[in-house]
């Protein structure tokens, strides 16, 4: 039990922080200013980990709930 808890725990973590630079993405995008191509590319990776890693994590979650 303590497991699944962890990984819903983390879970969450993860879904906010995924959120979080989807929308410091945008505002990016959306201004004014000049983009920082680097930075960005920086930004879109991680976003990428981070969705494979709630995919895995719902993923988990679900294979112990049928076993």
């Amino acid at each position: 039990m303590e497991d699944q808890e962890e990984l819903r725990l983390k879970l969450a973590e993860y879904q906010g922080e995924h959120k979080a630079l989807d929308e410091m993405i945008e505002r990016a995008i959306a201004s004014d200013q000049p983009v920082n191509l680097f930075h960005m590319q920086q930004l879109k990776k991680k976003k990428l980990w981070l969705k494979d890693m709630i995919q895995k994590i719902e993923s988990d979650l679900i294979d112990d709930i049928i076993a």
